[in-house]
């Protein structure tokens, strides 16, 4: 997101002496991505960065395989996964490929004994239910129902849930996520007809900053393991910074729908890109207003990408037997369309309350066992008349 912020105290230039009040120094560390050619963030902090006391070993958390090449649609209920206490091990990963992983995960409680930091991915978090706050070394972001949580990679962080009762769906992007090029300038700013802005963009208000030294455990993602390292200050010690890399917050409920006289088709809908998929935002609108205008999607064929679709919250209008929380996966290479009756239905309607976030892929996505657990295999026959 080509968006500045600066946060807490910083020096006058970069890259010079930077004293506390007793005469010490503090540390700068550049927090960039794609070498230094990416968007970058300069941190200044209480102690250096780089203290490593010991690797108490690793795990492998890499996404369990049922189906590696698949062409069936499925509907996963999404709901069924079990609640867990501790945020990490409540992350079941449903569909995978070597771009991005989509994850289901209900904690019950906030990561108490222990900092995460990915390094292998950009986090979208999309809060179905539960509010709390997220707590970076970046600042702190409060979130709640409806919330895009963005969290760069390499980012350690916290979070916090206010209840038990949360649901997440979770996107991991081994590719960088920006704002949709189609509707940003040459310069990175939002333009007139993107369907929202800068305004709507909650950047990181709190920074907390502490001057400790200790034993304190960041459980770090790299390759699909997670190592345990115990670094000896505490990794939320920045005391400023300034920049363009940074967690950020956007809600689903602020996002403004592109709306036309005949259907429009989903990149309208579009919120974030990668090189390897999209995601889009389906939310309350008026309908087409065309006189003979068909409200229901067309049918279409997924040649080039899987579609994947997150069902939030209201009467999704395309399907039958959709509850919230429930994912259709309709893969590429086979058409799919409005379920029987739906096109007809939708005539002569004039708006939708559906909520809804869909993801689609630029490769094939595996269906893992996690995944199998949660599917209703016969969805694929629910077309036939």
């Amino acid at each position: 997101m080509p968006l500045y912020h600066k946060l807490g105290n910083i020096p006058p230039k970069r890259h010079t002496i930077f004293k506390k009040p007793n005469g010490d120094y503090y540390y700068e560390q550049l927090f960039g991505t794609i070498g230094f050619d990416g968007m970058s963030t300069n941190s200044y902090h209480e102690h250096r960065p780089t203290q490593v006391k010991e690797i108490k070993g690793s795990y492998c958390v890499a996404p369990k395989i049922a189906k590696a090449n698949n062409i069936q649609s499925y509907r996963l209920r999404g709901f069924q996964v079990k609640p867990e206490v501790d945020f990490l091990e409540s992350r079941k990963a449903v569909l995978t490929n070597s771009d991005c992983t989509i994850v289901l995960a209900a904690p019950t409680g906030k990561t108490q004994d222990y900092f995460y930091k990915n390094t292998d991915a950009d986090e979208l978090i999309f809060i179905h239910k539960g509010s709390g706050k997220l707590r970076t070394m970046l600042g702190n972001l409060d979130f709640k129902y409806g919330d895009y949580l963005l969290i760069p990679r390499g980012i350690i962080y916290k979070i916090d849930f206010d209840t038990e009762d949360n649901r997440l769906f979770i996107v991991e992007s081994r590719r960088p996520i920006y704002t949709p090029k189609r509707y940003r300038n040459w310069f990175g700013q939002l333009l007139e007809h993107s369907p929202f802005c800068e305004r709507d963009i909650r950047r990181p208000e709190e920074l907390e900053t502490y001057d400790e030294k200790g034993d304190f455990l960041i459980k770090v993602r790299k390759q699909d393991e997670i190592f345990n390292m115990v670094y000896a200050t505490h990794p939320f010690d920045v005391i400023g910074y300034d920049g363009y890399n940074f967690p950020y917050a956007f809600s689903i409920h602020d996002f403004e729908p592109i709306t036309g006289r005949i259907h429009q088709p989903p990149p309208v809908h579009q919120t974030f890109e990668t090189d390897a998929f999209v995601v889009c935002s389906f939310v309350p609108r008026l309908y087409d207003y065309h006189p003979d205008a068909i409200p229901a999607p067309y049918n279409h064929s997924n040649i080039d990408s899987d579609e994947v679709l997150y069902y939030v919250d209201g009467d999704f209008m395309s399907r039958n037997d959709i509850e919230p929380g429930h994912i259709s996966l309709h893969p590429a290479g086979i058409p799919h369309g409005p379920h029987p009756g739906a096109m007809e239905r939708s005539i002569g309607q004039k708006d939708t309350q559906e909520l809804a976030v869909m993801v689609d892929t630029f490769k094939p996505l595996m269906v893992t066992e996690e995944a199998m657990k949660i599917a209703d295999e016969q969805y694929y026959q629910s077309w036939l008349d």
